[in-house]
This record gives C-alpha cells, structure tokens and sequence, in this order.
C-alpha cells in the first residue's frame, strides 16, 4: 500500500464523486522538488515503487489469514512492471491489498518512513554540497523518498486501485504541480484487486522504456522483494519473471554472494552504501527463528524522530506481519533487516505482539547476538568498527543506562576520545593505569575543543594520567549510571578531589614543590571570605600547574556538566556554589598575595575578577556582565597608572 498524509483544500463535482484537492504546502515543496530534479540517482523511483508493492502484498497476506475470501482465486503475489514504449509509459501493478478511496486520499504521496520537513531540509543541504562539488544529489538513494519520486521521471501519475474484498475501484491523477483529483474508475482499466501505477514519462526519461535496463535495476534493487516480480514488454506480451520471490533469508550463509547481501540491505534500509557489518543467522531450540540483520555505515537523519517506524521488519512464516515490532532496544535502533519467526501464532494481532514471551526472547537473543557480532568486528577490523561508532556512538551509549543487564557489554564496545588520543576503549584506558591510580577519570562538556583546552587537565597531563573527553549529551547521564569498568570507578577530574598526590608527574624535578608562603595562606582566606556568597569554599588546587584558577562541584552531588544540564532542562531549580580552587605557585596569586591591606579594594575586585575568569573558562559567562566590564575598567587604569609612575 502506498503511503502518504497530504492535509489538503478540496473541490467535489456535482454528482459528489469527482474531487480535486490541493497538496499541503511541506508536500507541494517536495513536488517541486521531485519534478525540478537533479539527482543523480533517479532509478530509486523504481525501488520505492516496488517496495511499496511489496508492501500492499504482504500486508494481503497477513489480512488474508484471518479472512481468506480475500484472496478469491488470486492467491500468488505478484508485481507487474509493464512497458509501453509507444505511448511512453511505464506502469507498475500488483495484487496486494489496494485502496478505497478514503485510504486513497489518506496515504497516497508521502516520504515513506520520514518527516516530509525533515526529508526536505536535508535534500537543500545535499543540493547546496552537490552544487559546489559539481555533482548530482544522492539524498535520495540514501534516504528513500517514496511514492513521490516517481515525479522525477513523469509528467502525469495515475494510480488505480481496488481494495481486497471492495466492488468499487478508484482513480488518483497528478501532474506534480501542486493539485491531484480523485474519481471512480473504469472497471475496464481497474485490476481486480491491487494497485496499478502509471507512470506518464517524460522525454529524458524514456530510457525506462527499455527492458534490459528495467531488468538491471529490478535485479540490482528489488531482486530480493519477498514477492515475484514479472516483467511485461508491451502491452498483451507473456509476463517474464525476473526475480522469483524467494526471501533471501531462507536460504544457507554459504549460497549467497556478498553483493546479495549488498542488494538486499540497500533495498530494506533505503541506503545506497555497503553494511558494515550483516548479521544473517538460524536459531533452534526454544524459539525457531532467522535474523538477517545490517548495521549501516551511514546514519539515517531520521533516527532521533520518536514517531519512525521500527528498523526491523517481523515476518511469521514468511508472512510479514509489522514493522512495529519492539525487536530492538532503542539504543540499537540504527540496525535494519529483518527476522522471521516459526514459533509466533499468524494470526497474532500487532497490539498483543508486545506482550509476548516468545518476542521477548527474540529480542534479547538477537541483542546479545548483534553485541557479540560488533565485539568481533571491533577486534578484527577497528578502522571498520570506528566508522561504526562515529556515526552511531551517541545511541551506543543510552545502552548503558537503558540496560543495566548489558552494560559491561557496552561499556567493552564504547570508544572514546581522550588525552591520548582518539577511539580509546575503556580496557585501552584501564590497560594504561598509572602507579597508584585508582579511578577512570574523565571531564565531561558540550565542545570537545574546549575540553582539550580545561585548566582541569593540567595536573592529570603533568602526571600522565589519562581522561575521557565526553562531549555528547548522553555523557553527563551514562557516566553516574555505569560506577565501574573492571573495578575502576569513574570519576569526573571538575567534582571533589583529584586523589593525584599519590601518583608521580611524569618530570621527576618537578615533585619537589616549593612551599605555600603565609601571605598565599592568607590570600585564600581572603578570597574566601570575599567570595562567600559565591562559592562554597575556596582552597589550593593539585590539579592546576599552569591556570591560576578552576570551578570544581563538590564531593557529592552532579558535576559541573550535568548540573548544567539539569538546570536547563529545570530539573534543578538553580545551580550550586562551586568550589574555587587556586592555583598557590601560579605568579599571579603569589604576586596579589603581596599586596598590602592599602590595596584592600583591588585586591577585592581581583578576587571577583579570578571568579569571572574561573566561569568563563568553565564555558559559563561572568556573573553579573556590567559589574565585570566596570572592575576590568578599574584594574586595567591602575594597571595603566603603575606602567606611568
């Protein structure tokens, strides 16, 4: 069944059976779009068409097991591709479930599994990189447009379509040009049951009139659609089939090519590159199932949409029953394919799917089975595995507070961008402990630059202690979620203290520090005191060497991150006061230390000064803007004043 959800202005004729309707104006764009075209793939169209086809007819089964007058005496499946090259057109049937017409004007011209806004804010930016590149858009391949890619080929759409079990058939025209009507139709050119679309060619398009051409592109894109597909050359000539039907799961690991495999993930993941990993296996025993299961090496841009369709279809028996199916867990969402079970009643409803002990145990077998399958990629092929978790390593990592019972699991697959390097694993990390080292420490924040850049790292490189740098959202939650790898707790370097006096700098002669003078003692106090309705505490910092100060959160409670976060989304009605540290060897402090009680009121506005630049290098903004602008006046004219004197 062709999908779609055109909101429209309508006109009904007299007799109240005609209707011309206006498409939604997102709709309208993407029409434009499709006939204005300059993609340089546009044999998709007859992908999306064929998918939709298969679609209908496997839906007719799954309808057909619980009323089977449905079928009357056209029990196979089939899809029709025939060719009239004379009248330049090209017409795609089949006998699956068709259309009335409230369904007709309901579903018919949508992107199939997408928002039609979100379809089209991608499509500008391909065309805006295509453009520079001097090349054709691909978006399309990769994405999968549905019905309305047909209107990069053709002029003028007719779809006719009877509903399975109906009397009346329906006609919906288009030219693409913003309007479509919707009329009976002629029983003399209406199927008996199905849908028929005709494609009206365009004089460029033509080229789809030829059969060995159509025959390439079924074979390359559709030759693993679960139903027949035969092909007509001119109208009245014998059907040849040209794919049998036969689901490429069914058949042993040992009988199918790579390319198979290739030509099949393309079509049921809508993507045009290559899987970086297929997962094609048989499982007996309590549950009899077949998985064939893809993790692309791209990422759909619909994966963070909460109303997508799921990325596993679920067949019984070979009989497609949903692509709702909860087959997954969410954080394994960007896997596409399909699993086929031989325990599942077909006649099982989609609502009480949900509910059933057998899925339950599909899932958690094909989980623990994709998780094993990427571990041994990871080890086997790292560049390959790397691919993989840039493009879906933010969804990895909801994994490990979403499924306490995986997580180490996880936790073992994640890689990480660190002080000493990129795509580090956690046993990299663990592997690499320092004398005397006792947590895995890391720092946490939106900008991965910055974090390179924090005054909280200088004590941790000067000891050559390795930290995560977590600059996706999901970081701040994971890590409060996840209290060990291999007993080594995880500790952010910006919370409570740093445990680094026990582990040695990596320079030998730097261990021998001199001591804290009284005036620096003094000067703390000072701050602490000036700074009381700002700050919790104030005191010296093993963490800084270079940066003369640093906000830090207390012991207890979040980060300085995700205490942020929280707030923002207001889950906290306000932030915490932060620890101040100081550095107590920095030149700066030791310098302000001298400073005799004459200079009481600059002393006062360097304090607040240190406080503002402690916020600003923690991404934060000085607390109060004018009050900073007006004391970095003050300081810079006694400055000035001191330079003259």
């Amino acid at each position: 069944m062709i999908k779609g959800n055109a909101t429209m202005t309508s006109t009904i004729d007299s007799d109240g059976a005609a209707e011309s309707r206006v498409f939604e104006a997102d709709v309208a764009k993407l029409l434009q779009m499709m006939v204005h075209s300059v993609y340089s793939d546009k044999d998709v169209f007859l992908r999306e068409l064929i998918s939709n086809a298969a679609d209908a007819c496997e839906r007719l089964r799954y309808d057909a097991i619980s009323d089977p007058a449905l079928l009357a005496d056209d029990a196979r499946p089939q899809i029709a591709i025939t060719i009239d090259a004379e009248r330049r057109q090209l017409t795609v049937d089949d006998n699956g479930i068709g259309m009335s017409r409230d369904e007709m004007v309901d579903a018919l011209g949508t992107i199939a599994r997408s928002g039609t806004k979100a379809f089209i804010e991608q499509a500008k930016v391909e065309q805006a990189k295509s453009a520079e590149a001097g090349d054709g858009v691909t978006v399309i391949g990769q994405f999968g447009v549905g019905f309305y890619s047909a209107f990069m080929v053709a002029d003028q759409v007719d779809v006719i379509s009877r509903r399975a079990g109906a009397g009346e058939a329906w006609r919906w025209s288009s030219d693409g040009k913003g309007t479509f009507t919707v009329t009976p139709a002629d029983e003399s050119e209406a199927p008996a049951r199905g849908t028929r679309v005709m494609l009206h060619l365009t004089e460029d398009a033509k080229g789809y009139t030829d059969r060995l051409k159509l025959e390439q592109i079924v074979r390359e894109q559709s030759g693993h659609v679960p139903v027949p597909i035969v092909l007509v050359e001119q109208p009245g000539a014998a059907p040849t089939e040209i794919a049998d039907g036969a689901a490429l799961w069914t058949k042993p690991r040992g009988e199918i090519g790579t390319s198979e495999y290739v030509d099949f993930y393309r079509s049921v993941a809508g993507h045009f590159d290559e899987p970086a990993l297929t997962v094609h296996f048989r499982a007996e025993g309590r549950q009899e199932f077949t998985a064939l299961l893809f993790v692309p090496q791209t990422r759909s841009f619909d994966l963070f949409e909460t109303d997508r369709k799921g990325p596993i279809k679920l067949y019984v028996k070979r009989v497609f029953i949903t692509d709702d199916a909860d087959l997954l867990p969410r954080y394994l969402r960007f896997v596409r394919g399909v699993v086929d079970s031989a325990d599942l009643p077909l006649n099982i409803s989609r609502e009480m799917i949900q509910e059933s002990p057998i899925l339950a145990a599909i899932k958690k077998s094909i989980t623990g089975r994709v998780l094993s399958e990427l571990e041994k990629l990871a080890e086997k092929d790292a560049q390959a595995y790397g691919k993989v978790w840039e493009a879906f390593g933010p969804m990895f990592k909801e994994g490990i507070y979403d499924a306490a019972d995986r997580r180490d699991a996880i936790l073992s697959l994640c890689r990480f961008r660190t002080t000493a390097g990129s795509l580090r694993s956690l046993k990299d990390y663990v592997g690499a402990l320092k004398d005397n080292q006792t947590s895995i420490y890391y720092l946490a924040g939106q900008d991965a630059a910055r974090l390179e850049a924090s005054p909280h790292l200088e004590g941790f490189r000067a000891r050559g202690v390795e930290v995560l740098l977590l600059s996706d959202p999901v970081d701040s939650f994971w890590v409060t979620s996840a209290p060990s790898f291999e007993g080594k707790p995880f500790k952010s370097v910006t919370q409570g203290d740093t445990d680094l006096a026990a582990i040695p700098r990596v320079d030998a002669s730097a261990e021998t520090l001199q001591e804290v003078s009284a005036s620096v003692t003094e000067f703390l106090a000072f701050l602490k005191t000036t700074l009381a309705d700002l700050v919790s505490d104030v005191r010296s910092s093993e963490r800084l060497t270079d940066s003369p100060v640093c906000l830090i959160a207390a012991e207890s409670g979040p980060d300085r991150q995700l205490e942020k976060i929280l707030v923002g989304v207001g889950q906290l009605t306000g932030a915490s006061k932060p620890v101040l540290e100081v550095n107590p060897r920095h030149p700066l402090i030791a310098s302000l230390a001298a400073l005799g009680d004459g200079d009481r009121a600059f002393k006062e506005d360097t304090a607040r000064m240190l406080l503002d630049d402690a916020r600003v290098l923690d991404g934060d903004r000085p607390s109060d803007a004018l009050e900073f602008s007006r004391r970095l006046a003050r300081i810079v004219e006694r400055g000035l004043r001191g330079s003259t004197a």
